[in-house]
């Protein structure tokens, strides 16, 4: 029997891109049936065409007769399989001998194609109807004794359409319990600018990219997580931008990059270098490294006797900048250096970098936002911005990178466990209720309520909501003691195989699917990254003649539930542009944008939701954008682990493999996993410096148990992980996720923002 240790694993020298990915995406067609996804892919991120469910990052400004990536046609391969979980193969494996199989086997089994009712006595879904599903989902959360026994999670992947009845139902139902993808990935960053900037998006379009004289990247991996934007980076470098990378990884497509789309770089094997500066700061490490780099800015400005600092735009347009500078000049570089793991030398360089640019664009992902101190991380990059006036200027601004591909646009139309009072301002005056106005549980505070037993009753509009966060195990079981899960998906996850004791798994319409309705075909909005909002519309026949569409699910249910409510859910259902033009009455005063609604969407490419950080107006307290003064920490997460733990504890942080999009996980017949750093055939791999390997007494290619440093007494622990030796600095150790999650307690999170730090878990390696 292969083993893991027997398996090899070889580090990929040739650039991302390229013919591998031209043969990734044939290997998507050829493991789930070419035809339906040939006839699709044409029209994904095409204008009035199909928006691509596989992430956020915007589409090209210009015509491309070609706009998706390899990972797109993983998506679009998967959505538009011929394989199906049928009711006849869920009468034939219960849900305890589904449980075995990895996410990847789960992922295989193929879309859903009826509405399932869990039966206890035969551990079995069971096939069901849609009015008896829609009952007695309505009974159960009318039982509840509380509106906030309830929790409504959304994904990311769902229309503004099927947001915004959600949330409507949510709080017509009486709670703000809604916790989203968001709370998972990208909330630190909506925090963190808020309060600097005043609005928590992107500040910046595509367009920017072809006008910037310098991008600096941190912690996010577009090889594998958004390829797209290699393109944009790749056009950038081919100009005569500087591009400056901050990753604790030597990441492939972040340092050369062969474009699938270039017929000369495809025909003479050529490539393109992207980073001119790679800096393989610590993980945590980048809150100080922006310190170092800052401190550098502030030290060449005083040498070249105040012409290096924007000053007319400090003093215009911000507030704190002598706070922040003072901070930051007292700060010792030695300390600096031992917490960024880089030297002075190379932090003055990046400055260098930066002084010399006229126009910046500050672009990251989680590798930012998953920490303890993501919120203040992400200050300090905004700081950096503001010295020289990178906000709110053609080439420059900052950039966020979302995952879902609607994550933002849920956030836009009302998904939110706080809501703003504007929003629900807008609910009361056209709805006639006054919806709840305190805060409801986020993800984290969702997963203490299941495991405390406060919540009684879990609805999700898609998502693998306890495989994506932290402490799975404990969660899944929490799942299976509600009164009440209902799960709207197209495809078998781990998180249905915990039913609670009415147990509803509603089969929906994928993004690719003609959604015909009482008015006709509809089409549904989402938006991108880049505030972009526009439509997509589904061509292929739907894989079942029983799947029914997200919003009809949604507002079936709210239906159903609120028998005695005025609003119109049926009209919301059948008639998208009944929904855009309430989305419209309720985003004014609060969402700039909506005006125009359904004639706007119709427009080629749609419409651009204003950003008022971009026009340098600024919402925040000050009515300024503000300077945040950040010290380095006193203490760490780590700090208290090694307290408790000793010298041995090292720096866990999850990353994504190539063959995965979130928590779905794909299966390559080559059984390639992660292709740009060389795994096949097994996931239980960590990543580990060569020093780490020698101190511990460890070698390459050793079983080892994962175990988590916990410091609330917790046993977590993973088994049978191979030691891969890795060019990585210090102490810092990677696996994949979400495998490592149960590895990570749900208080450790970032501070203010609740995001789980699962770039940040400590823990130890033990033989076996």
């Amino acid at each position: 029997m292969t083993t893991s240790k027997t398996i090899p694993i070889h580090a990929y020298d040739k650039p991302a891109g390229g013919f591998g990915s031209l043969r990734g995406a044939a290997s998507a067609l050829q493991g789930n049936g070419a035809l339906p996804a040939l006839k699709t892919l044409p029209h994904v991120n095409q204008p009035q065409g199909i928006d691509c469910p596989g992430c956020a990052y915007p589409d090209s400004p210009n015509d491309k007769s070609v706009d998706f990536c390899e990972q797109g046609a993983w998506a679009i391969a998967h959505e538009a399989t011929p394989k199906r979980a049928t009711p006849e193969y869920f009468a034939q494996h219960t849900v305890t001998q589904l449980r075995t199989r990895e996410e990847w086997q789960l992922e295989a089994i193929g879309r859903l194609t009826a509405p399932m009712l869990y039966d206890a006595g035969s551990d079995t879904y069971r096939e069901i109807g849609w009015e008896q599903a829609f009952t007695m989902a309505g009974d159960a959360l009318r039982s509840l004794d509380s509106p906030n026994r309830a929790v409504f999670y959304a994904s990311g992947r769902s229309s503004n359409e099927a947001a915004f009845p959600y949330q409507l139902f949510a709080r017509a139902f009486g709670t703000n319990n809604m916790p989203d993808s968001s709370n998972y990935c990208h909330e630190s960053s909506g925090d963190a600018l808020r309060l600097s900037l005043g609005v928590g998006k992107a500040t910046v379009t595509r367009e920017d990219f072809e006008h910037a004289q310098a991008i600096f990247v941190f912690g996010q991996n577009p090889a594998t997580n958004h390829p797209r934007m290699l393109g944009d980076l790749r056009e950038a470098k081919k100009r005569g931008a500087r591009i400056v990378v901050f990753n604790p990884l030597l990441e492939r497509g972040l340092q050369q990059f062969t474009d699938p789309q270039s017929p000369t770089e495809m025909l003479t094997g050529a490539s393109t270098p992207i980073a001119d500066e790679y800096y393989q700061v610590r993980v945590g490490g980048d809150l100080a490294a922006l310190t170092g780099i800052i401190k550098a800015v502030l030290a060449a400005d005083e040498a070249a006797g105040g012409t290096v600092l924007d000053r007319s735009f400090i003093t215009e347009h911000t507030q704190g900048f002598e706070a922040m500078a003072a901070v930051v000049r007292s700060q010792d570089w030695r300390a600096i250096e031992r917490a960024s793991g880089l030297s002075r030398m190379q932090m003055e360089a990046a400055a260098r970098t930066y002084v010399a640019s006229d126009a910046t664009i500050a672009t990251w992902c989680m590798g930012l936002t998953q920490h303890e101190y993501a919120i203040e991380t992400i200050q300090m990059l905004v700081n950096l911005m503001l010295l020289r006036g990178n906000v709110g200027k053609p080439g420059a601004g900052v950039m966020p990178v979302r995952g879902h591909s609607n994550v933002q646009g849920d956030r836009t139309v009302g998904v939110t466990n706080r809501p703003k009072a504007e929003w629900l301002q807008g609910l009361q005056r056209v709805f006639g209720f006054t919806p709840p106005s305190a805060p409801g549980l986020d993800a984290v505070g969702t997963i203490n309520g299941l495991l405390d037993g406060s919540v009684h009753a879990f609805t999700g509009l898609g998502g693998n909501f306890a495989v994506a966060g932290p402490d799975s195990p404990r969660v899944l079981a929490a799942l299976s003691r509600c009164k009440l899960t209902v799960h709207i998906a197209t495809k078998l996850n781990r998180t249905h195989l915990y039913p609670g004791q009415v147990g509803l798994l509603l089969p929906c319409l994928g993004r690719t699917e003609h959604d015909e309705q009482d008015n006709g075909q509809q089409f549904v909005s989402v938006e991108d990254t880049a505030s972009m909002v526009h439509a997509s519309t589904g061509r292929n026949r739907p894989a079942s003649g029983k799947l029914r569409s997200e919003p009809f699910i949604v507002t079936e249910l709210a239906r159903h539930t609120l028998p005695d409510s005025t609003i119109d859910w049926r009209a919301m259902g059948r008639d998208y542009d009944t929904t855009r033009n309430y989305i419209e009455q309720v985003a004014e005063g609060a969402v700039a944008g909506f005006s125009n609604y359904n004639k706007n969407i119709r427009q080629r490419r749609g419409f651009h939701l204003p950003n008022t950080a971009a026009l340098r107006i600024w919402k925040t307290d000050t009515s300024k954008a503000n300077f945040a003064a950040h010290a380095l920490p006193a203490e760490t997460i780590m700090d208290r682990a090694r307290a408790v733990y000793g010298d041995k504890v090292l720096c866990l942080a999850t990353v994504r493999a190539h063959r995965q999009y979130n928590t779905t996980v794909y299966h390559d017949p080559r059984g390639e996993v992660d292709r740009y750093r060389g795994v096949h055939h097994t996931r239980k791999v960590l990543f580990i410096g060569a020093a780490t390997l020698a101190r511990l007494g460890f070698n390459d290619g050793d079983i080892v148990n994962v175990r988590g440093a916990s410091l609330d007494g917790i046993e977590r622990k993973v088994e049978g992980y191979r030691l891969v030796q890795y060019p990585i600095v210090g102490d810092d150790v990677f696996g994949y996720f979400p495998e490592l999650t149960p590895l990570s307690p749900p208080g450790l999170t970032a501070r203010g923002s609740n995001t789980p730090a699962f770039k940040e878990v400590p823990v130890l390696i033990e033989r076996p």
